[in-house]
């Protein structure tokens, strides 16, 4: 991500922040459960900046729980555009974006982000580069659709992320099962 002057990205779960707190992490998204208490490991990271969305990782509306909107990912765009603002004071910087296990939230918000500063660049690959850096990556439709509004680009995205849950399935035949308890047979689906 030159253009905003981030040399490591990174994804990961809750349970993986401890071991991220020695690889000097200037930004942080986290995208947390609206009941999750406030994490303790960024008490062990060094000086960063940090936002926090509270939603759940859902894809259909449920009672009691907070469904993604697209005022969340306006949010992480926004966020997205003020790594632009400031890039010009600093050489380089490590953004971590996390939610609860780093596959599903947290993935949708490193694409949308990428999306947002490679805007020529294909939607395969930019799907291609988030397997890299998470290889487990299923992110959640809902927010792929609403970046995908509104950042134009026109069902492009949306598209990519089908072909997406087609490699992850063939890649990760668990996932099948596993996204359809979790109530996401509808993200299976779009896979064909």
């Amino acid at each position: 991500m030159q253009p905003i002057a981030i040399s490591m990205l990174t994804i990961c779960g809750i349970e993986e922040l401890p071991a991220q707190s020695a690889r000097k992490v200037s930004h942080v998204l986290s995208l947390l459960d609206p009941d999750l208490p406030e994490l303790e490991s960024f008490a062990a990271y060094g000086a960063h900046e940090r936002v926090t969305l509270r939603f759940h990782d859902i894809i259909t509306p449920q009672d009691g729980r907070v469904h993604p909107t697209d005022a969340h990912v306006a949010e992480i765009l926004d966020f997205g555009a003020s790594l632009r603002e400031t890039a010009l004071k600093r050489q380089e910087g490590h953004l971590l974006v996390h939610c609860h296990m780093g596959i599903s939230r947290s993935t949708a918000a490193m694409l949308s982000l990428m999306a947002q500063v490679h805007a020529d660049e294909s939607e395969d690959a930019l799907f291609a580069r988030l397997r890299e850096i998470r290889p487990q990556a299923w992110p959640n439709s809902v927010m792929i659709g609403f970046a995908d509004t509104q950042l134009k680009r026109g069902g492009r995205l949306t598209a990519a992320l089908s072909r997406h849950y087609a490699h992850q399935l063939e890649a990760q035949p668990r996932y099948r099962q596993w996204m359809a308890d979790l109530g996401r047979g509808a993200e299976v689906a779009m896979a064909g």
